[in-house]
């Protein structure tokens, strides 16, 4: 026994009066599939049912079949029901059936069968491969024999694009209709790998839509980065240099230069694949790093400047206090960091920063300050006892003998050592 399609049945029981009335319900089936037309009577006085197609001609009075169409069968025949069976549905099916009730007079009730047809698999066509970065793309996907017209949406990686053109167009047959869209976009390099996907819609297809697919392969120059393995380079040290390269077709071997040449030191600067290695890094080291990475689509690169910064190191200068003698104190003081860092330390100071460049350490300041003015308080006292111990050679004895003296006059004359003293012991010798 042929297996019937799915029939999808809309209306409701109609009839013109109740009691002895033929019902009928309008019926719509997909195109293939099997239509059941049924016609009831509640009241029937063993009068005769009757099922005629859209051109009035009899398919069975009762029980008996009046037309020869093997695709017409009887299902049930009773005083009450007449139900009749039509397989292999096609367009041409459609149209308004009658229920008879050969009353006097003949009572009559309308089925209308409604086939749907079902659109064809759909085709994307315009799609060439591969395609090269900026080019346009124009992807129609097609559709025909639907009825009523199918519906035609576009998925790229299961997100809908709603930006496309619908066409519809009616067929020969004037039943059915073929449905085109077309998806117009610029080929970008994110689109490399997508999917395409045309569905159709449509309610013959039983929630079960029909898709077409493509998979875009987008051709595009490489995007190089270069990725260091120290953010802080300093001598003695080594770095990494990574050079990353993406592109379609793949890019060939990268190419390293230093500010504009070959790299100067090919024994420290080692080149392995897509690496650059230096080590022992010092100040000559410094310079711009070119990463160049081609395929047949065209070339790319990126720069890294490299700033080989000094040791962590710091002297404090020499401090010198000047005195009005001879005497004069120097002080050395020189403080060296711990070589011990934390990572989080080295990971924190800013690559762009000169060379030497600390943040400040307040205890370290606080420690010379307390140095300096500890040597500067000892310098003031060496220098006091110094101006000390010599002041007393200043003093002489002019002013001996002339305590006693009542005026001043008196005193110059008796005081030892007085010129006219010496004139008169002058001329005493003489």
């Amino acid at each position: 026994m042929q297996e019937s399609a799915p029939v999808l049945c809309r209306g409701i029981w109609k009839s013109s009066h109740q009691g002895q009335f033929p019902l009928t319900q309008n019926v719509t089936v997909v195109e293939g599939g099997t239509a059941n037309l049924t016609c009831r009577v509640d009241q029937n006085d063993n009068t005769s049912l009757q099922w005629s197609n859209p051109a009035q001609q009899t398919l069975y009075f009762d029980d008996k079949k009046a037309l020869r169409d093997n695709r017409i069968e009887l299902v049930r025949a009773s005083w009450h029901e007449l139900s009749i069976s039509v397989s292999d549905v096609s367009l041409s099916d459609e149209g308004q059936y009658t229920c008879s009730l050969f009353t006097m007079p003949v009572k009559t009730s309308k089925a209308f069968l409604t086939v749907l047809g079902v659109p064809e698999k759909p085709q994307i066509t315009g799609f060439t491969s591969p395609v090269m970065e900026g080019e346009r793309m124009q992807l129609t996907c097609k559709t025909s024999g639907s009825k009523p017209a199918a519906d035609i949406r576009w998925f790229k990686n299961d997100k809908e694009v709603k930006d496309v053109k619908y066409l519809k167009e009616e067929d020969a047959n004037r039943k059915t209709f073929t449905v085109s869209s077309t998806l117009d976009f610029l080929a970008d390099r994110s689109d490399d790998g997508a999917v395409v996907s045309c569905r159709v819609d449509h309610e013959s297809l039983n929630s079960t839509p029909q898709i077409a697919m493509q998979v875009l392969e987008i051709h595009y120059t490489p995007l190089v980065k270069i990725i260091s393995s120290n953010s802080w380079p300093e001598e003695g040290q080594s770095i990494i240099l990574t050079c990353e390269s993406k592109g379609k077709p793949v890019p060939e071997p990268v190419l390293w230069t230093k500010d504009g040449g070959e790299l100067p030191d090919p024994e420290r600067m080692v080149v392995n694949g897509r690496v650059l290695s230096i080590s022992f890094l010092n100040k000559t080291d410094n310079g711009t790093y070119r990463c160049e990475a081609k395929n047949p689509i065209g070339r790319n690169s990126t720069e890294y400047v490299l700033i080989v910064h000094d040791v962590f190191n710091t002297l404090l200068p020499t401090t010198v206090i000047p005195s009005p003698t001879t005497a004069t104190v120097t002080t050395t003081v020189a403080l060296t960091t711990s070589t011990t860092t934390s990572a989080t330390a080295i990971s924190t100071r800013d690559p762009n920063a000169l060379a030497g460049q600390t943040g400040p350490d307040h205890a370290l300041i606080g420690g010379i300050v307390a140095v300096v003015v500890f040597v500067t308080l000892c310098s003031i006292i060496l220098l006091g006892r110094y101006l000390a111990r010599h002041k007393g050679t200043y003093l002489t004895n002019e002013a001996k003998g002339a305590e006693d003296a009542p005026d001043a006059d008196t005193a110059i004359i008796n005081a030892e050592g007085s010129q006219v003293n010496a004139e008169e012991k002058k001329e005493y010798f003489i």
